[in-house]
């Protein structure tokens, strides 16, 4: 690479900076150790050294940048928009919920030429990404010519293409997957590319559009500027960059700690059978003001969402069985502050980016460490304090083992003693049991009883090329003609012969 900044990361609230936060309700002493902390936070987040004035912004994006609520720029953003301002390749790594999005898309509303389509193409992992980047971009654009369309799956073809014909498509939002179909279908063409935008390539990869990818830089015909943004840089991610990118700037804004020094986080032991009566617990409890839950399975996304229903408790599910115009439904009613708990699957976990979610619950402990880390990195957006919960089963010991060695932290453990344990339920299968009257062979064997040997395998092919033949043909089968006594000399295997070639 050409070159690399680095700026270290932090490796962590303290667990006694955590603790104060929990009990500053109850002391002075707490109050003043919670407002150190969250002052702490905000200064590693945010640069007070720097204005979104001092980096040659227009009138009209300061504009949009002061409606949005913004007032100062965050370290990840000053590092990140330089480069990208003055139009070179960027390789940038930083946490989740530092303001990625807006490191890149203010360089574009800021350079774009307003007359001109498709000068700017920016591909997103999850559909729920990438209309939160078009979502952004638009907000922050507000006061410019610039305008943003979102290309994904799920939604009308001839929607989309409605869109990319109309004017307000200088920045092409998408998903690898429908971009290239929007190619190949002659809606989308990428002659005007000025810049190019990868954003989370680490989830892009890990999903498997490698080769859509690849594809797509490939099909821009000119020298353009490329830019890549992700948590992770991989060795892989690296190869990908020094392909498509001239002498790139790397810039890695943190190292290690990724989202985990600001959130807390806690996990509680439950037995598997307990755990749904722990969640509804937990919700009805603590109130938590903005939640989302995770689990593995969309079937149990739904029956979750049912059950808060049920208990009084306002819970939407979102996965990637519902359709579009359903999901963009809930991820509305979410931030417009509409919704209390949202139930997701790991579809929704890098698309999920509101500031006011307080809390996010894994009632299933994802297998892979860093699918955690982008789970809690919903919570705790831009410097606020977030709250993770993992409920975690006796068998999965090792698994929060493997999570803690993955983000150099150790996650306490949170006692609920006003929560009674239930007994085991009479015919509860843990996972990967199987049902004593569960499914079993017509002719097993009972109980008890050997199993009789078994047949010799057969070969198929060799048996259909050298059939046995009786040692004596029954010569009633052949009435009034020759008893075979051997294999005829040639044999056509099946071949009709036809008039092809001819």
């Amino acid at each position: 690479m050409h070159e690399e900044t680095t700026v270290p990361g932090s490796s962590g609230l303290s667990h006694e900076a955590g603790k104060s936060d929990t009990t500053s309700e109850t002391s002075g002493v707490g109050d003043a150790a919670a407002q150190a902390a969250a002052k702490a936070r905000q200064q590693e987040i945010f640069d007070d050294t720097v204005t979104f004035e001092s980096m040659g912004l227009s009138a009209g994006v300061l504009k949009g940048i002061k409606s949005a609520g913004f007032t100062r720029p965050t370290k990840t953003q000053v590092l990140l928009m330089p480069p990208i301002v003055q139009g070179r390749d960027l390789l940038g790594q930083a946490k989740t919920g530092t303001g990625k999005t807006a490191a890149f898309s203010l360089p574009l509303l800021n350079a774009l030429d307003p007359d001109v389509p498709f000068q700017a193409l920016i591909l997103a992992p999850t559909r729920e990404l990438a209309i939160q980047i078009t979502s952004e971009i638009d907000d922050l654009g507000k006061h410019t010519p610039i305008r943003a369309v979102t290309l994904f799956g799920g939604q009308a073809v001839r929607t989309q293409a409605g869109k990319l014909a109309n004017k307000g498509n200088h920045i092409v939002v998408g998903t690898p997957g429908r971009v290239m179909d929007m190619m190949e279908r002659r809606l989308l063409h990428l002659s005007n590319i000025k810049v190019a935008v990868l954003d989370e390539v680490d989830r892009m990869l890990d999903i498997g559009f490698r080769d859509d990818i690849r594809r797509i830089l490939e099909k821009i015909p000119h020298k353009h500027q490329t830019v890549f943004v992700s948590a992770t840089i991989s060795p892989e991610i690296e190869k990908l960059a020094r392909k498509f990118m001239h002498e790139p700037e790397k810039v890695v804004v943190s190292s290690g700690s990724l989202t985990v020094s600001m959130v807390e986080q806690h996990y509680l032991a439950v037995q598997p059978w307990d755990k749904r009566r722990l969640l509804v617990h937990l919700l009805k409890h603590e109130s938590p003001a903005l939640t989302v839950v995770f689990c593995r399975l969309k079937r149990v996304v739904d029956e979750l969402a049912a059950l808060l229903v049920k208990h009084g408790i306002d819970a939407n599910p979102i996965h990637g069985d519902m359709s579009q115009g359903q999901r963009n439904k809930v991820m509305k009613k979410l931030r417009d502050g509409d919704l209390a708990v949202l139930i997701a699957s790991d579809l929704a976990s890098r698309g999920l980016d509101v500031e006011d979610i307080s809390h996010v619950i894994n009632y299933d402990l994802p297998e892979d460490p860093e699918v955690y880390v982008h789970r809690i990195g919903r919570t705790a957006r831009a410097g606020r304090h977030g709250v993770a919960w993992s409920l975690v089963t006796p068998d999965q010991g090792e698994l929060l083992t493997d999570t803690e060695i993955y983000i150099n932290k150790e996650i306490p453990k949170m006692d609920y003693n006003d929560f009674v344990p239930s007994e085991r339920p009479p015919g509860w299968r843990d996972a990967g049991e199987r049902r004593d009257q569960g499914l079993q062979l017509a002719n097993a064997p009972a109980p008890g009883e050997e199993a009789p040997p078994a047949a010799a395998p057969v070969n198929r092919i060799a048996a259909a090329v050298n059939p046995e033949i009786p040692a004596a043909a029954d010569p009633s089968k052949f009435p009034g003609g020759l008893v075979p006594t051997k294999l005829p000399p040639r044999r056509m295997f099946g071949r009709i012969p036809t008039g092809r070639g001819r």
